[in-house]
């Protein structure tokens, strides 16, 4: 590569890492919203609480999936397989989706996923947090923070898309001479 093309290469570089620091600045500057306690389902069926989700932890990332039907929400769920144990490092992770139990468990063992899953049928969860309407839904995340009396907050949400930061197939496509050209994510590919 050319010294005009690393320079221009090196200055967008630092152009987009201060624009991502004012991002999660901005995001950190918005007052935290107090959340209900809900009601979720675990994989085992059983209900559990939001607060149970924090584990040992203060905080919490929720992945609010759409569900086995979407193979983007797939893709995801599967970029985040490879990093839930240093997410939990720092942090209690968990999936929420509308499947139900028995549906999520039956397409993460499919999917060899090995981080927890919570159900959000009967509950207002994805509602409220505006991540499902009437006839829609919508993936990202939540993450959440519990105080000492138990009050849980939501501090900062992030919708995905293709493209966002939160899915490092769409960064590694933009290398490619013609970028993801196209490609869409699938549930299987053939060799």
């Amino acid at each position: 590569m050319s010294e005009a093309f690393n320079q221009q290469m090196e200055e967008l570089t630092k152009q987009a890492t201060a624009i991502r620091e004012k991002m999660a600045e901005l995001r950190r500057s918005v007052p935290p919203e107090k959340v209900k306690d809900y009601e979720l389902t675990a994989s085992n069926g059983e209900k559990i609480r939001l607060s149970q989700l924090f584990g040992d932890k203060k905080e919490l990332f929720v992945i609010h999936n759409m569900g086995r039907a979407c193979p983007y929400c797939t893709l995801w769920a599967d970029g985040f397989n490879g990093v839930v144990k240093h997410l939990e490092n720092r942090a209690s992770f968990v999936l929420s989706s509308p499947d139900s139990p028995e549906i999520q468990t039956a397409f993460a063992k499919s999917r060899n996923w090995e981080f927890r899953m919570v159900s959000t049928q009967g509950s207002t969860f994805a509602r409220d947090l505006e991540y499902q309407g009437d006839d829609w839904l919508r993936p990202g995340t939540s993450v959440f923070t519990k105080n000492e009396k138990g009050e849980i907050f939501r501090v900062s949400s992030a919708e995905f898309g293709p493209g966002d930061d939160y899915c490092q197939v769409w960064h590694l496509f933009d290398l490619l001479p013609k970028g993801a050209d196209g490609w869409q994510p699938r549930f299987a590919y053939r060799n």
